[in-house]
């Protein structure tokens, strides 16, 4: 089926939503506890945004078989999360509003070298190939509370087979790398240390971490917070240790490549995922450009968006241009490794709670057959250990 999306946000921007994400991305505010995981409703609507996200994920994964466009896979996402959140939280909130759900982060399904970020318009008619490897990205939010996740899926003629092979390698050290990691996000614990536990796993299957990937703290309407794990320093691209925090949220982001891990833009005019950057401003000149950018701050104030969301995407790319020069907007680029690289992408959603991480978002499995193994003992003991501590059970009065 074909699935052509157009995206409706059903709110206005409001200065709440800029106080929010600013306060983030301009100080050290600490959230009060209403906004936080220390508030059970919180964590519930974490829950219920997993929910839709994991949904979604499991559509989007079902439908990429060879034969399919890579736009309706995208729109099928999209309109897997709008479906899905319009069965939550109807009722308006204390102060009588409506509660904002929906898209925080469109689907994005990239494909063998690609890495990241290929979310076409409809008018690119790509379609997936026997024996390619997906990757699948999205994220959903409700009332600003946001779960995000990736998995990758190759296309083999019989899915009963495991993968083998270098995608073979690059997944199972992925997977790994990812359940290390989530052990390692627990308070008092570095965000360097984080970094190291993936480094060590890539290590031990000669695959690299790909440059440029961060895993996020995540806020309230605040997709990418300030606080973040780098997974591959470089000259270029340095982060300040942190120590991990009890009720913080993380968007745990695994890429793995079996090549440089350098990825680079093939072409500029592929980007179509833009997020609003709310630290700036500017009085933008051209007629389209102020028509795109109230679109924008209308439906996507701080979510990122894709240019199938727009009401008309031709006119809406001429008024773009504007808004990048003007920096009022990040790009998301679609990246690649070299042709013939494998790549493997998981991310899941992470809830740092008192009693052990929550993982509420996850990747699908699929079977993997790799020669390869992890070598650290002390990483092999860390991945067998629970996520979280078995309740005690009270004793008989």
């Amino acid at each position: 089926a074909v699935h052509r999306r157009l995206i409706e946000t059903p709110f206005a921007p409001t200065e709440k939503h800029r106080e929010l994400a600013m306060s983030d991305y301009g100080s050290d505010h600490e959230d009060d506890t209403e906004h936080t995981l220390a508030n059970p409703a919180v964590v519930d609507k974490y829950k219920v945004a997993a929910e839709i996200v994991n949904k979604a994920l499991a559509a989007v994964f079902a439908a990429c078989v060879p034969g399919a466009k890579v736009c309706d896979l995208c729109g099928l996402g999209d309109k897997t999360v709008e479906t899905e959140a319009a069965k939550f939280y109807n009722k308006k909130d204390k102060d009588g509003n409506k509660i904002e759900k929906g898209v925080a982060f469109p689907t994005c399904v990239s494909v063998n070298n690609q890495v990241c970020h290929n979310s076409p318009t409809d008018d690119v008619q790509t379609v997936l190939e026997e024996g390619q490897a997906v990757k699948i990205d999205l994220g959903a939010h409700v009332d600003g509370y946001i779960a995000v996740v990736a998995t990758t899926k190759v296309l083999n003629a019989d899915m009963n087979a495991p993968v083998v092979g270098q995608q073979a390698d690059v997944m199972q050290a992925a997977v790994i790398a990812g359940e290390a990691a989530i052990r390692k996000l627990r308070p008092g614990n570095t965000t360097t240390a984080v970094a190291a536990a993936i480094a060590k796993v890539a290590e031990d299957f000669g695959v690299n971490v790909v440059e440029g990937v961060l895993t996020h703290t995540m806020k309230r309407f605040v997709i990418d917070g300030n606080k973040v794990v780098l997974h591959k320093t470089s000259p270029e691209l340095k982060a300040d240790e942190e120590t991990i925090g009890l009720n913080e949220v993380y968007a745990l982001d695994i890429v793995l490549s079996s090549g440089d891990g350098k990825p680079k833009i093939h072409d500029e005019k592929e980007t179509s995922v833009y997020k609003r950057a709310i630290e700036k401003n500017y009085k933008l000149k051209m007629q389209a450009s102020r028509a795109v950018f109230s679109q924008i701050t209308t439906k996507f104030p701080t979510m990122p968006f894709t240019m199938r969301a727009m009401a008309e995407v031709r006119g809406a790319r001429l008024g773009i241009t504007e808004c990048i020069t003007h920096e009022l907007l990040h790009e998301y680029p679609v990246l690649y490794e070299k042709p013939g690289d494998a790549v493997a992408h998981f991310k899941a959603t992470v809830l740092v709670m008192q009693n052990g991480n929550d993982r509420v978002t996850t990747w699908t499995a699929q079977p993997i057959k790799s020669d390869l193994e992890l070598n650290d003992e002390d990483l092999k003991a860390l991945i067998l250990e629970p996520l979280k501590a078995k309740k005690k059970k009270k004793p008989k009065a």
